[in-house]
C-alpha cells in the first residue's frame, strides 16, 4: 500500500481483516495531528462497520442534526430536518475531526505493517508478482507483494508510474480553507452552508462543541494571503452570525488553504498488477463531501472482490468495473454542484440560483443529497489463507 492517508488505512484494514498480509509505505515521518474535520454520510459509515470501526467512529462523532443553505444575511435558503435526513437514508451523518478518524485506522494496523519516512523510487515487475523499492533514512529497501495498491493521493506518484499519459489534476478555479476553533463556540452554532457571489462558508458543530468551519472562493491558482484567518475574516467576517464568532475561536496557525483540484477521468483504476484508490483515482471537489467516503467505498470493495475471486486480474477487473463508474459520476456531480454554488459571481446569476433554491421542496432537495449516501457496501468474507 503506497500511503497513509484515509483510503489507504482503510485499505490496509479491510485488506487484513480478509487475510492479506500487507504494508503500508508512508512518505511522512510520523502521522501526526494535521488537518481539520470530515464528514461521514451512511455510505461511509456502512463501510466503516465492515471493517469493525463504525462504533467507535460514532462514538468519537457527532450526528449532523439538521442545517440548511443560507445567504450571507443569514436568510434561509433551504432546511434539513435531522429527523428526515435519518428517515430518508436510515442513518444520520456524522462530524468529526480528520485525524481521529486517522488514528482509529492507524490504531487497527500493527505497528510492524506501517513504515513511515518510507520515500517509492520504483515498481518493478517479474515472474514472481510485484516489487516496489524504495528509500528511508538514506537506505534502500524493497518490498515484493502480489499487489501494489496506489492510495497517494492527487499527484499520485503511483499513478505517474503506471498511467503516465493519463492527464494530471485540473484546478477547479477556487481555493478553500479550513479549520477547527480552539474552543466550543456556543450552543447556537447549526451546521449550515452559506452561498454569496463566489464564495461560500460553512459551520459544522463538532461533538465536545468545537466547530468545524470551511470557505471557498474563487481565486486565482497559486495565490497565498500573509495571514490567511485575516484574509477569511476580510471576506467573510461581516457574513451572519455566528461566522465572526467562529473565525475568533480560531487559531491562526491551524488554518489550511489548499487549492481545489479535481481529477479527469481514468479509462481504468488498474493496470497489471497495481490499483489506484482514493484520491489517486478520482480526486474530486468538495462539494458534496464524498472524497474520503469514496476512498472508503474503494478500500472495501477491493478487499471484498479480491476475497471472493481467487484469481487476481478477475478480482481487479470486478473492482473497477464496481468503483469506476460509481466514484467518477459523484466527482462530475461534485463539480456541477460547484459551478452552481461557489463559482456564480453576477449577481442576476445568484438570485435565479438563490430563487431556485427557496421554491426547491426541502424534501426533494434530502432526496437529491441522500441519493449519494444511499448505498450497500459488500459483506467482507471471513478471512481465508493468502
Amino acid at each position: 500500500m503506497v500511503g497513509g492517508g484515509i483510503g489507504g488505512l482503510a485499505a490496509a484494514v479491510a485488506l487484513r481483516r480478509v487475510g492479506w498480509s500487507v504494508t503500508v509505505l508512508e512518505r511522512a515521518d510520523a502521522f501526526e495531528e494535521v488537518g481539520a474535520g470530515i464528514s461521514l454520510m451512511s455510505n461511509a459509515l456502512a463501510c466503516l462497520d465492515a471493517l469493525g470501526l463504525g462504533e467507535a467512529v460514532r462514538d468519537g462523532s457527532r450526528p449532523q442534526l439538521g442545517g440548511g443553505m443560507r445567504t450571507p444575511s443569514g436568510a434561509w435558503l433551504s432546511r434539513l430536518d435531522g429527523a428526515a435526513v435519518e428517515e430518508e437514508l436510515g442513518v444520520n451523518a456524522v462530524v468529526l475531526p480528520r485525524p481521529e478518524l486517522l488514528a482509529l485506522l492507524f490504531g487497527a494496523l500493527p505497528d510492524e505493517s506501517v513504515i513511515t519516512g518510507a520515500t517509492p523510487s520504483a515498481i518493478v515487475d517479474d515472474e514472481d508478482g510485484v516489487a516496489v523499492r524504495y528509500v528511508r533514512d538514506g537506505h534502500e529497501g524493497t518490498l515484493r507483494a502480489d499487489l501494489v495498491v496506489g492510495a497517494d493521493g492527487l499527484r499520485s506518484w503511483v499513478r505517474a508510474q503506471r498511467w503516465p499519459d493519463a492527464p494530471g489534476p485540473v484546478h477547479d478555479g477556487s481555493t478553500a480553507w479550513r479549520a477547527i476553533t480552539t474552543a466550543p463556540v456556543g450552543t447556537d452554532v447549526e451546521m449550515s452552508q452559506t452561498w454569496g457571489a463566489a464564495q461560500e462558508f460553512g459551520c459544522i458543530p463538532l461533538a465536545d462543541g468545537r466547530v468545524y468551519w470551511y470557505a471557498a472562493a474563487s481565486t486565482p491558482e497559486g495565490e497565498r494571503a500573509p495571514d490567511e484567518l485575516a484574509e477569511v475574516r476580510a471576506r467573510f467576517g461581516t457574513w451572519h452570525a455566528p461566522i465572526a464568532d467562529v473565525l475568533a475561536a480560531t487559531d491562526p496557525a491551524a488554518v489550511l488553504r489548499h487549492d481545489v483540484y479535481r481529477l479527469p477521468d481514468l479509462p481504468t483504476y488498474v493496470r497489471g498488477r497495481v490499483a489506484l484508490l482514493g484520491d489517486a483515482a478520482h480526486a474530486m471537489v468538495p462539494n458534496l463531501g464524498q472524497g474520503g467516503a469514496q476512498a472508503i467505498e474503494d478500500a472495501v470493495v477491493l478487499a471484498a472482490a479480491l476475497a471472493s475471486t481467487p484469481d487476481l486480474t478477475s478480482a481487479l477487473d470486478a473492482y473497477d468495473r464496481q468503483r469506476r463508474p460509481r466514484s467518477q459520476s459523484i466527482g462530475r456531480a461534485a463539480t456541477t454542484i460547484s459551478r452552481f454554488g461557489q463559482q456564480l459571481r453576477h449577481p442576476v446569476a445568484v438570485a435565479v440560483r438563490n430563487t431556485a433554491m427557496r421554491l426547491t421542496p426541502d424534501r426533494v432537495a434530502l432526496s437529491s443529497m441522500a441519493r449519494f449516501g444511499r448505498w450497500t457496501p459488500p459483506t467482507l468474507p471471513a478471512p481465508g489463507p493468502r
